[in-house]
Order: C-alpha cells, then structure tokens, then sequence
C-alpha cells in the first residue's frame, strides 16, 4: 500500500521541489512553531527567513535526522511493541549534549508498518520516545536504499568506480530521483515539529545529503549541521558522479559540515575548489568555506564510543559467564579477532591470506593462533554479497585443510548472529584484534576492543595483572589515525600484513602494555559523548551570527543557496538613484570596464554601441564627470571609447589617466623606472613553461600571470609559491606584488583604483566643482579600493558634506559597497535611465535658452 506521506517522483524530474499534498493530519502537541495546523506549512516559501510569530517553546532543541531511528521494533500479538535501541550512535550522542536540551528523532523504521497504521505508530512514537517516524513506501525505499544509497553512493565514496555493467551499477537517473524525494519526505518530516528560531538539526550520513537544502530553502536562518560517517572520496573519484555539484551544493546549505579525519575533509574541500571554485581559510585553528556571505564550517573530528554502554554489557557478559566459557574453549590457543560487516570493502578475505601467510612463513604459531572471524549480516542488498562470501568460505576451508588438525582449526568462520555479550567476551580473551578494511568510514571494532581489555572499572573478578591489547589495523580506516600504537598494514599487500599478525602476538608485554595504555586514554577520553560535545559547541559557535546578517534565498533546485550579507546592503533603486541624479549639480561616475559594462565571459570585449550611446549622452551633460577605470591597457581603452570624446579613462588601475576631453595620457606611478621588469619575467616565463595553462600579460606598467585555465590546484600552489619567490627578489624595487583571482601581478607601489579615484574627487574640488553626487560601479577586489577611496575623500572633505554616494558592486557578494545591481545588464540599464534624465534636462536648458 502506498503511504500518505509519499511523494510523486515524476514532479521532482524537474528539480523544482513541487508543493506536498495537503492532507489534514493530526494535530501534533506542544512541538508546533506558530498556531494552526501543520498543513499551513506545506508551501515551500523559499524566501521566508525564520518564524514571524512568538515561538513556543522557551529553550534550544536538538532535531536529530537520520536514516534510522534509534528504536527497536516488534509486533507481538497484532499490535506494535518500539524499545530504545541502546547501541545506537544516535541514542548515545545525547550523553553530550546539555541536560536541558529536549531531543527530537526523525528517521525510518526498520520494519513496514501498513498505512492504516502509521498515524496511530506516529503519535505512539512521539509521545512515548519524542520520535518521528517518515515511512517510505516499499517501492521508494528500494529504489531509494538498495538503489541509490548502497548501489551508487556507497561504492563510490568507497572508491569503487563502476567500469562495467556486472562491476558496480551504472548511474540510474530514477534512483536519484527516488533519493531526492526521499529527502523531501525526511523534510516534510522535520517542518511538522521544527521551531527555526530555537531549533538546532543534526543531519546525519550520506542518506540525506541534499536534505540541508529543502530545510535551507523553507527556513534561510536555520542552525543546521551534518556529519559524514562514511569516507569521502578524492576529486579524481567524486567527479564522475553525475549529480556531483548537486550534492556539494546541498551539504554547502549546512552551518557545518563534520567529517571523522583530515583526509575525507581535505577531499570535500578539493571537489568545492575544483567544481565550484570555493577555496577554504584556516583561521584561529578553525576551517571554513566562505559561501555567498555565509561561512560553511569544517569540523573534523572521529566519533567515540559509549564508555558507559560498553561496561554495563561487559558487566552482564561477566555475569552469565561467557568469558570464562570463551577461556575454556581456546585454551592454550593465542586468538586473534575479526569482527566485519559482509561487504566487499571489509577486506576480509585479505585478512584470510595474511593469516595464511603467517602460518606458511612462521611455522611455530601452527597448532597455537587461531583467527575467530564473525561476519555480521549484509546491511541491505550490497554488490557482489554471494560472490565475497563464496570466496570467504572457500579460503576458510582451504587454510583450514591444509593446517588443520584434530582440536585445531586455525580459522573459526562465525557468520550467524552474534550476540553484543558473546562479541564482548570475545574481545576479552583476544590477544590481537585485525582490521583490514580497503575503505571504511570509521570502524569501532578497535576502540571497543581496547575497552574491553581494560576490564570493568573498580571491578576485581576480571582477569589481574597489567592490561595489554595489540591491534593490526588498515591504514584506510577512520579510526587508524587516532591509534599511533596500532600495527597499520596496507591490507593490499598480503605478506605485509602477515608480518604484522606475528609481529602483534610476537610482541614483548610491556610493549603491549604501553601501546595499550596509550590507546585507553584517547579512547577513553574521546568517547561519543565528547564528540557530539564539541560537534554542537563548534555549530554554536558557527551560528552566531545568523541574525546579524540580511538573508534571503536564490537559485531554483539545488542551485538554491542563501546570501548573507549586511543589513545595510541592498538593491539598488534606479527611481531612486535617477531622483538624486537630477538634483545633482556636479557628479562623478565611476565604472569598471570587465564585469561591469562587459560581460566576464563575452569573446568580444568591445563595448557595444549601445553602451558607446549612453556614455556619450550622459559625457554631453555638463554637470557630469564620466570615467572608466580599468585594469586593461590604455591602447585598447583608448580605441574602444575613442567615440566619446568627453569621457576620462584610468588604464592599468589609475597608472595611466586621461582627462576627459583630453587626448594626452599622463602618468600617475610614483616612478617611471621599469627595470623591475627584466627580474620579472624571467621569473614569470619559468611558472609560465612549468605551469600547463598558465600565461603572461604584459602591460605598459605591469606584469601578470594569469592560471585561469591551468589545473586549479596546482595553479594555486604555483601561485603561492612565485608569490614568495618574486617577494623575495623585489624586496629593495619600488613595486607591489598582489596575487587576486587566478592571477599574480606586478605592478608600481602606490598604484591602485582607490588613488585613482582620489585623484579624480581632488581635483574636481580644486576646479571649484565638488562633488555632490558619486556613482561608482565594479565587480571585482580592485574595485573595493574604489569603495574605500570615497569613505576617505568623505573623512578629507574632498566631496561636499551631504554628497550623495552610490557606491554599487555588480552581484549579490560580500562588498565593501553599500548597493548592488545583479548583472551587467541591469548596469546598462541603469546608465540608460540616467542618460534619459540628462537627455530630458538637457531639452529643458535648451527650450529655456531659446525662450529667453
């Protein structure tokens, strides 16, 4: 039966997250927002900012979001039984969080639960456990978990790429489709018990990683954070997926984003350089993106375990006698132990091989080590699970024949179910526990196991003397560099890792001790509890200043993104700005050639005679002072605005100027000494020829080297390091090394936009024609100096006391500008509005002449 919360697939094809059907629902009790049913709150309002009315509850909330929810599920007798299910991270990461802070769940549940049902489990689920159950038709939860989840994501983000049909699943648009829409049920979820003012949501794994923009898109201010659990894989692996940018994009609506070691965080941050061209900043020991005015954290910390957890089952395996049962069984035997979820990137065959190895190259443990391998069901319909575990039981029996005896077999193959107290027995009596896991995205077996060999706390009936453990793990786990003293093995490589296993249990005591005793501080002190801790600490901290900023959304599907900017920058009115603009009696506009008047991205750089047309009409405006300031030379600025007789144009950022209705170029540099250029572009040429796609533009007063269409990274890295280098060998030349975007110059000290500008509002004041109203307009980081230079002419009284300032950046970014226009066009269209008031004052002046 289809459930009432699903949603229909073919309207998200278009990626415009169509509205949900409003279906009256019942009332949920003391978690709703604002008054009135959920069903008013079915609209997705991509622009509302927060809450307009009063919330109703007093303190923060923690909204937890994950595929599952921590509950376990029965039906006995017709009716439903749920109990909290102790071993899951999600129950256990409340341990950390602060005692007041109420926790709400929403997730799947691991059973079906038939539609007629599913309002009654709801409100059970949610009274009783403050659970919030999303129930996925069988369909969709095929598509969506067996499908998209475990078919495409999960061997991918385990470095699997899917070269043919039989090897991995090709890319299915369906199952994307089925993913999103059940992200979209996941949000509907959340919007029926969220507060956005109070509120914090914690989204969880790779199951909902486009949910951060459905919460992003309805409520612009929301505290949300979300944590990877699985790898991350390189730039070169994530790239061929399809949805690649989708994805980014969408965690990027997230406050913070927590992955569990530098190298899955160093690879998200390289996929936003390489296919969005964000770059990361490290500051005050914190990493953030910086994303259209919002600052994205980037938290990186391991997961723990449950201290508390793992004593009280130790504590109940004790008491049923499982380790003394386990003792007896493998007496006079050295056990090693493998614990492994049936999967293919668990590496358990190659943990197969190396025992075999080590039994071939050191026959003494022959007759004495065994290796206890339990395998944990398959999570859900993973690739090639029939095929792994044919090749599993066929080396167990092969090893096994070949030394095996009577009472030993050197490898014990567990695949039934295991208890949680048999496993902590296990962990008791094992002198070595191996991983070798080729991909993993944490792996707790380690730290479980290092707990486990500490005994129970304060407790004397545990086995005496100084505690030891030894672990061989895969260096492509998790948890591998939080383990210093762990054995860490290439699982690749066979005889390596067999090595390793006798280089574990050939180890001297007192070296296990020591390892052991390191290993229990870190685990100890580091458990799930500090970890959920410093994850909401750092959202905190990454939150504050949501309410400092304006917000409002842009983009449709999942180009959606929030800016946050200044609440003092807006839109720029052209009603407005023309009402000023007539009003004036001496102007000054100043504007950017590229970005501003000319599209970045148009192969024809000449202005159009569209634009030649208004420059020329507002220049014939005797009250105005028209400029254009550009980095480009003077040669090409000269012969493109050469039609406009009365404009003035300041080349190379203000190194060459000329006056309006002057031919001549004079030079603004503090020296015409240019012998810098010879140290220059030698140097220059050297990255240039190292540097594939990099190239040098020489200017009358500077170089550049531009690496727009080199590699990003390694243009950046070649960036920085000439940066260092021509610093160094220019220390004593009058010259100013600045590196910008994709580019590196060279230019006269004392060079820049801003002086231009000064130059331009001194002089009109010593002309007897200050400045009453200022337009300036650029796009890029030269133009800010622009925008600073007008709030220092304001200080130095170079304009009039009440000039009117529109200084105005094009795009909605982060500017030191108080005003913003969206594009080019709106810039042309803006000089059009203004050209006709001239043109319209202009008639005026002339009929009154004619008159008088």
């Amino acid at each position: 039966m289809i459930s009432r919360s699903y949603t229909n697939l073919l309207d998200l094809a278009s990626g415009n997250f169509p509205v949900m059907g409003r279906e009256p629902r019942r009332r949920l009790p003391r978690v709703m927002t604002v008054p009135g049913n959920v069903s008013e709150f079915d609209d997705d309002q991509a622009y509302s900012v927060s809450s307009d009315n009063p919330s109703s509850v007093s303190s923060d909330r923690m909204i937890i979001v994950a595929n599952r929810l921590p509950l376990k599920a029965e039906r006995r007798n017709g009716s439903w039984s749920f109990t909290w299910d102790q071993d899951a991270l999600y129950l256990q990461l409340k341990d950390g969080l602060p005692e007041d802070m109420e926790v709400l769940y929403v997730g799947s549940l691991s059973v079906d639960v038939e539609s007629y049902e599913q309002d009654d489990v709801a409100q059970i689920l949610l009274d009783k456990f403050k659970c919030v159950p999303t129930f996925l038709p069988p369909d969709l939860q095929s598509k969506f978990y067996d499908g998209f989840c475990k078919r495409q994501l999960w061997p991918l983000f385990h470095y699997m790429l899917p070269f043919t049909a039989d090897h991995g699943t090709r890319f299915d648009r369906s199952l994307w489709e089925a993913y999103v829409a059940t992200n979209k049920l996941f949000f509907q979820k959340v919007i029926e018990v969220i507060n956005p003012d109070d509120d914090y949501v914690w989204i969880h794994d790779y199951h909902l990683m486009v949910l951060p923009t459905f919460l992003r898109r309805r409520f612009n201010r929301i505290r949300m954070g979300f944590f990877l659990h699985s790898p991350f894989p390189s730039s070169e692996i994530y790239r061929s997926l399809p949805v690649r940018e989708e994805i980014l994009k969408a965690l990027l609506n997230s406050d913070l984003i927590g992955f569990h070691t530098f190298d899955y965080a160093r690879h998200f941050l390289t996929c936003c350089s390489r296919m969005l061209g964000l770059e990361y900043q490290s500051k005050r020991g914190y990493i953030g993106l910086e994303y259209y005015g919002r600052t994205v954290g980037i938290k990186i910390m391991p997961v723990g375990i449950n201290m508390g957890r793992i004593q009280s089952v130790m504590r109940y395996s004790e008491e049923e006698g499982k380790v003394m049962e386990l003792r007896k069984r493998y007496e006079g035997k050295t056990v090693l132990l493998g614990i492994d979820d049936m999967d293919i990137f668990k590496g358990i065959n190659l943990k197969l091989l190396a025992m075999e190895q080590m039994l071939n190259q050191h026959s003494n443990w022959r007759g004495r080590a065994v290796l206890v391998q339990i395998v944990n069901p398959a999570r859900g319909k993973g690739i090639d699970i029939d095929e792994i575990r044919g090749e599993i039981e066929g080396s167990c029996k092969r090893i096994n024949e070949e030394f095996g005896k009577p009472g030993y077999q050197p490898i014990v193959y567990i695949d039934t179910p295991v208890s949680v107290n048999e496993i902590i027995a296990y962990y008791h009596i094992a002198e070595c526990v191996v991983v070798t896991a080729v991909r993993d995205g944490m792996n707790l077996t380690p730290y479980e196991y290092i707990v486990c060999r500490q005994g129970l706390l304060g407790s004397e009936s545990d086995f005496n003397g100084p505690k030891k453990s030894m672990l061989v793990a895969s260096e492509f786990i998790g948890c591998s560099p939080s383990l210093s003293g762990a054995i860490r093995v290439n699982p690749w490589n066979v005889e390596a890792t067999g090595e390793a296993l006798n280089e574990a249990l050939s180890m001297r005591d007192p070296e296990k001790q020591l390892r052991h005793e390191k290993h229990f501080r870190y685990v100890s002190t580091h458990d799930v509890a500090f970890w959920s801790r410093s994850f909401l600490q750092d959202l905190e901290r990454i939150c504050v200043d949501h309410f400092k900023k304006r917000c409002w959304g842009m983009g449709i599907s999942f180009g959606f993104r929030v800016v946050a900017l200044d609440p003092n920058f807006r839109k720029l009115s052209i009603p407005c700005i023309v009402s000023d603009y007539k009003r004036a009696k001496s102007r000054a506009i100043l504007l950017d050639y590229d970005g501003t008047l000319m599209p970045q991205n148009s192969i024809n750089k000449a202005p159009s005679q569209e634009v030649l047309k208004f420059l020329n009409e507002l220049c014939e405006d005797k009250k105005n002072s028209i400029f254009i300031v550009s980095g480009r030379g003077r040669e090409s600025l000269g012969n493109w605005f050469s039609p406009c007789e009365n404009i003035g144009i300041a080349a190379e950022h203000g190194y060459f100027l000329k006056w309006p209705g002057n031919k001549e170029w004079e030079t603004c540099g503090q020296s015409c000494d240019f012998g810098w250029m010879q140290i220059v572009e030698p140097v220059m040429k050297q990255y240039t020829e190292a540097t594939d796609g990099s190239s040098i533009e020489i200017k009358d007063s500077a170089l550049v080297w531009q690496y727009r269409d080199a590699d990003s990274g390694f243009g950046s890295l070649q960036a920085k390091e000439m940066l260092e280098h021509l610093e160094s060998v220019l220390a004593n030349e009058p010259v100013a090394v600045k590196s910008g975007h994709y580019i590196v110059e060279v230019k006269p000290q004392g060079v820049s936009k801003g002086s231009v500008a000064e130059k331009i509002f001194s002089s009109m004041d010593e002309k007897g024609k200050p400045v009453d109203f200022v337009l300036c307009i650029g796009d890029d980081r030269s133009d800010e100096d622009m925008f600073e230079a007008i709030g220092n002419a304001m200080s130095k009284r170079l304009l009039c006391d009440n000039a009117l300032v529109f200084a105005c950046t094009v795009g909605q970014k982060p500017s030191k500008a108080k005003y913003y226009l969206d594009d080019t066009m709106e810039v042309t269209s803006m000089l059009e509005s203004l050209a006709e008031a001239s043109e319209a004052s202009n008639f005026s002046m002339r009929e009154l002449d004619e008159a008088l």
